[in-house]
């Protein structure tokens, strides 16, 4: 399948959809988190879709580089929350498991297309 939009990238697909459960996780949040916690997840969330997106509009493979090490920075963030989440006790393991899964999906997405990306600069890729 030809790539014509960010919008045809399974990755960015999969970033909607993280980013949609991270906003119903959070309904269950208190209240009083809806300024800390709550907001973190859900801009970590939104920040993967968006830097794909925004990465995939620039001019410069170097740019959409760039913003796949942002897109994979906001992913650990999005990970790390949720783990915190869970410890306070505002979900539960179930409630974040399948959001992990997918989170690590996305994580494998990013780092293939980052080296294909990297390929396509000449540069070295590190084997993770």
């Amino acid at each position: 399948m030809e790539v014509r939009s960010y919008r045809d990238l399974k990755v960015w697909q999969l970033g909607i959809e993280v980013a949609k459960e991270v906003y119903v996780l959070t309904r269950g949040f208190p209240k009083h988190e809806a300024y800390g916690l709550s907001s973190q997840l859900q801009r970590a969330g939104v920040s993967t879709a968006s830097n794909i997106a925004e990465g995939h509009a620039k001019d410069s493979t170097r740019d959409y580089l760039r913003h796949i090490s942002i897109t994979l920075g906001s992913l650990a963030e999005l990970e790390t929350q949720l783990t915190l989440a869970e410890s306070l006790g505002y979900c539960t393991e179930g409630e974040t498991a399948h959001l992990m899964d997918e989170c690590a999906k996305e994580g494998k997405m990013l780092h293939r297309l980052q080296s294909q990306l990297k390929a396509k600069l000449g540069s070295p890729t590190p084997n993770p």
